[in-house]
């Protein structure tokens, strides 16, 4: 009987949360409850050199936000507790001296000059331990224990042949064992190892699928190596693909800091939406069948299969994250748009009500990211400093003269409005510009330039205005006549 699939999220609290494992964890949800498994997530704090305080918090902010939805972890609990390697110490020790007992492992006595020494001679261990403590006769270790003497235990790496495992998206990788230095698999201080601690864990965990990046594909012999020690069942693996990002040359690397934003938090700080990055972030590095691009995150357990993943570097490309995005905000209904705009439509008019229907409106469709709102409709705030000649348009068929006409006739008709409202405006400037014989393009255009200020508006003449309030579209007006009248007398002085 085939056991159920279990995968394990297992980050450490050293800060923020990468995109890259970010995708780890989404990828490793998406197995789990693609095959009906369960998705565990697991604190791996062993190096407390690097420990961040709140730095779990952050993991578990992450995880909500993107909607992965743990099925075991340090803050629910399960059967196979607990969750958090530094409380786990005792185990590991267990584990380690059982394997010290088998004559497997053994307890090593160099102190930390001696290694460094090592490292620095460069000899035919390549700078790598020389198993100087591995062939201590037995009576020199127990007085060596005996005297308190710090020590680490090492695992007694074969010295001959090669070490070969199976990778779901890689296939076989053969590993030389003379390249494979005596891991150690617990510190002077008690704690173990990051690979110690992961095979132990996994294996009590009853993990199937170990899913992380493809850097960690030469260290996985010594996964193997610990399984076998111990005669445990080898879990499946799955190695994903680095994320590359694009360098201003044209080339590629390693995806970093100076690509831009790096960290799920910062991202969001931009303003992409958690389940936006969640949908980019599923197609670096898999590729569904139909070639689809936009999914719920119930949409890629039902679409994802490990088959799917490449072994390819993916790239991350800022572009296609902002074109997600603006995806994402248009497929909004408008009052969740509303909702999530509203602190941006603040920004701008702190105080009181204004037609935020007709915001949405005009906004939704252009809006890629939400912290772009405020600078796209600055001018709806204070008008800007503008010249005479954008009054001026060859396809609205305006020109100087004829937009201070226009603007002569909108004044009165706006005044004499008994309500501002959208459709109120739209009415009364529909039916002006009939009366007066031009075509719509020519009325709106000198009257969107006077209430705007600039050439190019989310929305046009009739959202402008009502957004404005009826006062401050006829101080606009106003403004813009004065400045057409003083251009038309500076022309006729000359």
């Amino acid at each position: 009987m085939a056991r159920k699939v279990r995968t394990r999220f297992a980050p450490s609290p050293t800060g923020f949360m990468h995109v890259g494992n970010l995708r780890t964890a989404l990828f490793e949800y998406l197995i789990a409850k693609s095959n009906g498994g369960d998705f565990i997530l697991r604190i791996e704090d062993t190096d407390q050199e690097r420990y961040v305080e709140g730095a779990e918090d952050v993991i578990y902010d992450t995880l909500r936000q993107v909607g992965l939805k743990h099925d075991e972890g340090p803050d629910i609990g399960g059967g196979y507790g607990p969750y958090v390697q530094s409380q786990r110490k005792e185990i590991y020790r267990k584990y380690a001296e059982q394997l010290v007992g088998e004559g497997k492992a053994y307890c090593c006595f160099c102190t930390k000059e001696r290694l460094d020494a090592l490292h620095e001679s460069k000899g035919e261990n390549g700078g790598g331990y020389d198993r100087h403590c591995r062939s201590l006769p037995p009576e020199e270790v127990r007085r060596l224990l005996a005297a308190g003497t710090p020590h680490v235990i090492r695992q007694k790496m074969p010295t001959e042949g090669s070490t070969t495992f199976h990778d779901v998206v890689y296939g076989p990788i053969t590993i030389e064992n003379k390249e494979l230095e005596d891991q150690v698999l617990l510190k002077s201080d008690g704690l173990p190892t990051y690979n110690f601690a992961n095979v132990v864990d996994d294996h009590l965990m009853r993990i199937t699928h170990v899913v992380r990046g493809c850097e960690y594909l030469t260290s996985t012999p010594k996964y193997n190596l610990l399984y076998e020690a111990f005669g445990w069942e080898v879990p499946t693996y799955v190695h994903l693909p680095l994320i590359m990002g694009k360098n201003p040359d044209g080339t590629v690397s390693k995806l970093s800091k100076r690509h831009g934003s790096t960290g799920f938090a910062d991202l969001v700080k931009e303003g992409y939406l958690p389940e936006a990055v969640v949908n980019y972030i599923a197609l670096l590095g898999w590729c569904p069948k139909d070639n689809r691009e936009l999914f719920t995150l119930d949409e890629l357990v039902r679409n994802f299969s490990i088959g799917g993943i490449s072994k390819s570097p993916a790239v991350f490309d800022y572009d296609k994250l902002l074109w997600f995005n603006g995806e994402y905000i248009r497929a909004m209904a408008p009052e969740e748009f509303r909702h999530r705009a509203m602190p941006y439509f603040r920004e701008v008019f702190p105080e009181g009500e204004r037609p935020w229907d007709v915001l949405t409106a005009i906004l939704q469709p252009r809006v890629s990211r939400f912290p772009e709102i405020p600078g796209m409709i600055a001018f709806l705030r204070e008008l800007p400093d503008y010249p005479a000649d954008l009054f001026v348009n060859k396809k609205s068929k305006t020109n100087l003269e004829n937009s201070a006409e226009m603007l002569n006739a909108a004044l009165p008709v706006l005044e004499a409005l008994p309500e501002w409202t959208l459709d109120s405006i739209r009415g009364a400037m529909m039916e002006l510009a009939k009366r007066l014989g031009v075509k719509n393009g020519t009325l709106l255009w000198p009257v969107r330039i006077a209430a705007a200020g600039q050439a190019v508006t989310p929305g046009g003449a009739f959202e402008i205005l009502s957004i404005l309030g009826r006062e401050e579209s006829l101080r606009r007006l106003k403004l813009g006549l004065a400045k057409l009248n003083a251009q038309g007398g500076s022309q006729d002085e000359r």
